[in-house]
């Protein structure tokens, strides 16, 4: 299956969400990254002791998910847009909601931490993330985007 990524140039919210797909793409693959080298807090100041009530001894298994889940998700999502795929926007209401969840998961677990406030930072992209893809939705309208979804299947 092959694109045309010249039909038209990318709308001003398409671009938006592919500049946050991608902020977001480069800061879980360096956290992640960082988490899985150091699991014990030797590089990011994370004490273990947050962990406590969590299933993780250390951070490498939610390392690993932020690498991957996190940090490649919204990458693909950001393919998906670069090359105008008709499901660009649905990835990027899923990556969205999808950073939603983890910081909701993340602070039921381990509590709230504001030192450093990755938390709030992480929680204010969800948000930008998810409404971008609101309106990139409404944008392109739920039958146009079936039509577009069907031609490429």
């Amino acid at each position: 299956m092959q694109l045309d990524r010249t039909r038209e140039p990318l709308s001003r919210v398409a671009k938006g969400a592919l500049a946050l797909e991608v902020i977001l793409s480069i800061g879980a693959l360096g956290g992640g990254l960082i988490l899985m080298l150091a699991p014990r807090g030797e590089i990011l100041p994370l004490p273990l002791s947050a962990l406590a009530g969590s299933p993780f001894d250390t951070y490498f298994v939610p390392g690993v998910i932020l690498f991957g889940v996190l940090g490649f998700g919204p990458l693909a999502a950001a393919c998906l847009a670069w090359v105008r795929h008709p499901l660009a926007p649905i990835a990027a209401f899923v990556v969205g909601a999808g950073l939603l969840i983890w910081v909701a998961v993340e602070v039921a677990i381990i509590g709230y931490s504001n030192e450093p406030p990755l938390q709030a930072i992480y929680a204010i992209l969800g948000v930008a993330i998810l409404l971008v893809a609101i309106r990139w939705l409404l944008d392109v309208g739920l039958p146009q985007l079936h039509r577009n979804i069907a031609t490429h299947i």
